[in-house]
């Protein structure tokens, strides 16, 4: 998965998790707003991921390289 991949999608959880903690404060349901904070946390632990190979691919030139050989 690239890093634009994994940013996007843990953005989508992220958001997805706030959804669910709203939802769960607003019914009074502990159990879905705890899940939607699991869910949050994973989004932004899949950023971070994206982040990673993000700053591995400048520091090891490959993202120079993709930029070049796709003009």
């Amino acid at each position: 998965m690239s890093h634009e991949e994994d940013k996007a999608k843990g953005k989508a959880e992220e958001y997805k998790g706030k959804g669910k903690q709203a939802y769960g404060s607003l019914a009074d349901d502990k159990e879905t707003e705890a899940s939607g904070k699991a869910d949050e946390a994973k989004g932004k632990g899949r950023q971070a991921v994206g982040d990673a190979k993000e700053w591995v691919k400048e520091k090891t030139g490959q993202k120079k390289n993709e930029e070049s050989e796709q003009s």
